[in-house]
């Protein structure tokens, strides 16, 4: 069962998935007939291994949210597979994926529309608590009081409703809802994105304390390579449904092996603009329902050549990790950039992780 397998050691990764494909039908007209398809992952093969960090990143519309809610089974794949600790996920339904999805839970992007109106905080995070029956309900109250105080808010916070919190603090009582029932994997989608730049690398610190206070296995998803270097341990970069680069963060930051990779390093702000690099990536990625042969990435690769246009490049072994590239490593990051320097160096200071203020 789900329940015994999440609770031991596995030799093999906690979550495994195998030729993911979603695609979602473009219907026109009156009768709303489809006339195509939107392949928003195409062929996706992951792994994550119990207490890391993956961050996938890439642009908007890459496919990372998808990804990320099929590996939830908050969406169904059309084609693939997924296990999680040896057991079929797609498999489970009912009561034993209700079970399952304890294990595996989610960090919204945007804290506002994922919390209920109409719920106090601590409604919010007892409500999990509740559903799985993980303790008496003379005891939740003091176990959202924990939950609470886990991420840095005042148990005070939970007469209050969402309205009456900060932008951080709605984050914050969404990371503790998730946490309520002592998953394994939580999927943080985007979760700075919709806040100040004040309070992100708060929430990116509060993350990290979380991830190894509770040996969690957390699959970040974010667009910012900078707070992807403060966290992560392995990074996987997509573009338009695929995984172009998969690798160590912090080899990837410093030798990105994919011209995508390094283009996106150069849209990373950097202290002195007057020495940054042209950026060498130019107009919006290729429709989804109409991709290009070969490389997907070619219409935009200063170094494409027609080999990349006829041939399409399997995700095979390079210097730092795999890539997808017929030419990896040709395209080189400059060293002005101000990512790739390591974790340890750039991490955000221990007492961002509370905040009790507005």
């Amino acid at each position: 069962m789900i329940a015994a397998a999440a609770g031991s050691a596995t030799a093999g990764p906690l979550l495994a998935a195998r030729g993911l494909v979603k695609a979602y039908p473009i219907r026109r007209g009156a009768l709303q007939r489809a006339v195509g398809a939107v392949r928003a992952v195409d062929g996706v093969d992951l792994e994550l291994f119990a207490g890391e960090c993956l961050a996938l990143v890439g642009e908007s519309g890459s496919g990372k949210t998808t990804l990320g809610r099929l590996l939830t089974r908050l969406v169904e794949p059309d084609a693939g597979s997924i296990a999680f600790a040896g057991e079929d996920l797609l498999a489970l339904r009912g009561a034993a994926l209700r079970r399952w999805r304890r294990h595996v839970q989610v960090v919204f992007q945007d804290p506002w529309s994922s919390l209920n109106p109409r719920l106090t905080v601590g409604d919010a995070v007892r409500e999990p608590i509740a559903v799985h029956r993980l303790a008496p309900r003379a005891e939740q109250r003091g176990r959202v009081a924990e939950l609470l105080d886990l991420v840095g808010l005042s148990p005070e916070l939970a007469g209050r409703y969402p309205h009456e919190l900060s932008g951080g603090q709605r984050q914050r009582v969404g990371i503790a809802r998730a946490l309520a029932t002592g998953p394994r994997l939580v999927v943080a989608d985007e979760p700075v994105s919709a806040l100040d730049v004040s309070v992100r690398a708060q929430i990116v610190n509060l993350l990290a304390d979380l991830q190894q206070r509770l040996s969690l296995t957390l699959l970040f998803i974010a667009h910012d390579l900078a707070l992807v270097e403060q966290l992560a341990d392995r990074v996987a970069v997509m573009y338009l449904g695929r995984i172009v680069e998969l690798g160590p963060c912090a080899e990837v930051l410093a030798r990105p092996q994919h011209p995508y990779t390094v283009s996106l390093l150069e849209s990373v702000p950097v202290p002195d603009p007057g020495h940054r690099p042209r950026a060498s990536l130019h107009g919006d990625p290729p429709s989804a329902a109409d991709p290009p042969t070969g490389c997907r990435f070619h219409p935009r690769c200063p170094i494409a050549r027609p080999r990349c246009a006829a041939d399409d490049p399997a995700l095979e072994p390079v210097a730092t990790g795999l890539a997808a590239c017929h030419f990896p490593g040709e395209r080189k990051l400059s060293p002005l950039l101000g990512v790739g320097s390591g974790r340890a160096e750039s991490a955000p200071q221990a007492n961002a992780t509370r905040q009790d203020g507005p």
